[in-house]
């Protein structure tokens, strides 16, 4: 299958400027824009990176470009202006973002400052050689701008108006210094991205190529990876290895072949067996598994991935603490409700344990739930209200209470 027919069949080009075969059809360099706002990429970003990753490792040149001149201006939104960053931050963020891109797509990468071309601009001849290659009449009619204009309450300033310019000015600039012949990037960028093939075509008479990824979204139809607004980040240290794989976990069916096509290297082939074999056992959440375990390895590497799946299994899958590494149980007393407790004070009634905990407010609540069967121990479903918590109930010094099916404490022998 060639690339083209793998890339299309997955997913991943929703609009191209020129077949896809033709695009493909010699190496190519391609550049990808980074938008450096914040201090991480998040599982939104994921797609167009791991696009760029298979078009490596098909031998196209690859080069990212780190907004930090465009940065300073922020490309137009649907609804009010982005803030504008600052020097020091915009470096800040650059630097995170280096190390995440070299962490997932490979060491060796080439990524580039537009603010090592645009702020040495001289103003008088952008507008001369670049401004003159586009109308009003034509930046009016794209989506975005004329929703803006088209509402009373909202304006678009001139900096937000003259995005286009500066992308379509970047793509001219990486084609004449790079040889840069290909951009990617995101469907929301479609418009932004046609402003440089145009300017080539304009000032050199050179043909570029644009294609862009689709904008993924979860069941709801919102912007995918964003859990109750927050985004998933691939920076551990804002979403840890474990909260990340549960992410991925958690997915419904709904939309998980699609996001194993994009977000995962198996095959067409392998895909479809892991879906056949979900279909028989939807329970089983084989297909959810095998997304949560290779997407962490991707972004946080194989022994995290491995930490992760093993803590996952030990709160959610029945697996044995006794079975669990050291780095294993460290993960869990890091992520998971815990409440710690020493030998000689061990027992005491269940109740007194789940108010200590926090899983519920008051004794009369935790005594309702066990009668009503809402309460498990390491797996045993209780129903006497006056269990006890004993010693021999702790495995590798470590228990769990479960009240419904995903609020866990953990109870930590000290």
């Amino acid at each position: 299958m060639s690339l083209a027919h793998d890339l299309s069949a997955r997913g991943f080009a929703e609009h191209s400027s020129s077949p896809l075969d033709n695009i493909l059809s010699s190496k190519r360099g391609v550049y990808l824009g980074i938008d450096p706002t914040a201090d991480s990429l998040h599982v939104g970003h994921l797609v167009p990176i791991l696009l760029m990753k298979r078009l490596g490792a098909e031998g196209h040149r690859l080069v990212f470009v780190v907004g930090g001149g465009t940065g300073m201006i922020g490309d137009p939104r649907e609804v009010g202006e982005r803030s504008l960053l600052d020097t020091r931050t915009l470096e800040k963020n650059k630097r995170a973002i280096r190390s995440q891109l070299s962490r997932i797509v490979g060491k060796r990468i080439e990524l580039v400052d537009n603010a090592s071309w645009l702020l040495k601009a001289n103003l008088v001849e952008f507008l001369r050689d670049i401004g003159k290659h586009f109308t009003i009449n034509e930046l009016i009619k794209r989506d975005l701008i004329k929703r803006r204009l088209e509402n009373s309450d909202e304006s678009i300033s001139f900096t937000e108006f003259s995005y286009s310019l500066l992308q379509g000015y970047d793509f001219l600039t990486l084609y004449r210094k790079k040889g840069i012949n290909v951009q990617i990037g995101g469907s929301d960028q479609w418009t932004n991205m046609l402003s440089g093939v145009e300017l080539i075509r304009r000032k050199l008479g050179e043909e570029a190529f644009v294609f862009t990824c689709p904008l993924v979204t979860d069941a709801a139809g919102k912007k995918f990876g964003k859990s109750e607004g927050t985004p998933v980040w691939l920076d551990g240290k804002k979403t840890s290895p474990f909260k990340f794989y549960q992410f991925w976990i958690n997915l419904p069916d709904t939309g998980i072949e699609t996001y194993l096509k994009l977000y995962t290297f198996l095959t067409l082939e392998e895909i479809d067996a892991v879906m056949a074999s979900h279909a028989k056992n939807p329970g089983s959440r084989e297909a959810q598994q095998t997304l949560a375990r290779l997407v962490t390895e991707i972004v946080h590497g194989p022994a995290a991935a491995a930490q992760a799946g093993a803590a996952t299994d030990a709160l959610f899958g029945g697996r044995a603490f006794a079975s669990l590494s050291r780095e294993e149980v460290s993960v869990l007393l890091g992520e998971v409700p815990t409440l710690r407790m020493s030998k000689k004070t061990v027992v005491r009634p269940i109740v007194d344990v789940l108010v200590e905990g926090k899983t519920v407010p008051s004794k009369s609540e935790a005594r309702r739930l066990i009668e009503a069967s809402g309460v498990t121990l390491n797996g045993e479903v209780l129903s006497d209200p006056a269990r006890e918590l004993t010693l021999s109930d702790f495995t590798n010094e470590l228990a769990i209470i479960r009240k419904g099916k995903r609020d866990v404490l953990l109870l930590k022998l000290t």
